[in-house]
């Protein structure tokens, strides 16, 4: 179950109150008149069900509560109610694979915020995976992948993309672009700093060992892996199935590319590194394609369920003219 909050001038949460009333998977609905401050107005809470919650919400602007209130969303770990167990059943589809648009948005633009705990985080994941690489340690090459932040941006790209916000997707674009150049120059440095040291060899041959020579060249299965990966990152993101897991799963694109970038300039091994570029380039472009296409796939289901709310409650919208 999902918990709305609404905080709205009397007249705006009258219409709200009227909405609610009329839709058979609200339950629990508090009204409590002139209680409210910055805006001055009424709160309404209730529990919608959360395959639910984001139809609500969007009928809800449709009838003008967004243009002088605010609406809050939050989960609910659990509610006793048998009311609250009808209104579940009555909800069209179920629970976990319900998407909070909202939310959804809410975190694009969060994701979307360079940060230098961003930097930080990709810049180890580059280290850890060109070393990996130099000294063939798979485990090393998992641990760039856990490390690795990459999929914030590029959901927020998937996100932004779909909804038409360009400047959104503009800005997560520099983003993730930044962060690999910054990466890709960290590790490159530390290559050639290794070197000096002598703890890592002065002549490099990648084609002797089996992991660069994977990640320096791209093919068809590549592509399949990151298209997977692309819809299993953005399914993480629009439901409540996401977990550190599926962030591993995408960064297996990504990191090891870039990782391989850095190692092969440090040794002069151009062929290589121009594999590992179009590898990442590659991967980069499919998972934004079938992110995009998963989004837009959930959001034709949205849109029907949204529509079946719209028709409850036409003489509101009417009211408003939306």
């Amino acid at each position: 179950m999902i918990h709305l909050r609404i905080v709205a001038p009397s007249e705006v949460a009258a219409g709200a109150i009227a909405m609610l009333d009329q839709l058979d998977v609200v339950t629990d609905i508090v009204h409590v008149p002139n209680c409210a401050r910055k805006p001055d107005g009424d709160l309404i809470m209730c529990h919608v069900p959360r395959e639910s919650g984001s139809e609500i919400v969007d009928a809800l602007r449709r009838i003008g509560v967004d243009d002088r209130a605010s609406i809050a969303l939050s989960d609910v770990v659990a509610v006793v109610s048998p009311l609250a167990d009808a209104a579940c059943e009555r909800a069209a589809g179920t629970g976990s694979d319900a998407v909070i648009w909202q939310a959804v948005a809410s975190e694009a633009e969060e994701q979307a915020r360079l940060s230098t705990t961003y930097l930080a985080f990709i810049s180890i994941a580059g280290l850890l995976a060109t070393i990996g690489l130099l000294t063939d340690s798979l485990v090393l090459i998992i641990g760039a992948m856990v490390v690795g932040p990459e999929f914030g941006p590029l959901s927020a790209i998937c996100v932004a993309l779909l909804s038409k916000k360009w400047s959104l997707a503009w800005r997560a674009l520099l983003m993730l672009l930044m962060g690999f150049v910054i990466a890709i120059a960290v590790s490159f440095g530390a290559v050639l700093l290794l070197q000096e040291c002598g703890l890592a060899p002065t002549l490099w041959d990648g084609a002797r060992h089996q992991m660069t020579a994977f990640v320096a060249k791209p093919d068809a299965f590549a592509g399949i892996v990151a298209a997977l990966a692309g819809i299993a990152g953005m399914l993480s993101v629009t439901t409540s199935h996401s977990g550190v897991l599926v962030g591993v799963f995408i960064s297996v694109t990504t990191i090891p590319a870039a990782g391989n970038i850095a190692l092969a300039a440090a040794y002069g091994d151009y062929p290589a590194m121009r594999g590992a570029a179009y590898q990442l380039g590659i991967n980069v472009g499919v998972l934004v394609i079938a992110g995009v296409l998963t989004v837009l796939v959930q959001r034709s289901r949205y849109a029907r369920r949204l529509r079946a709310v719209v028709a409850r409650v036409p003489h509101l919208l009417a009211r408003h003219g939306r």
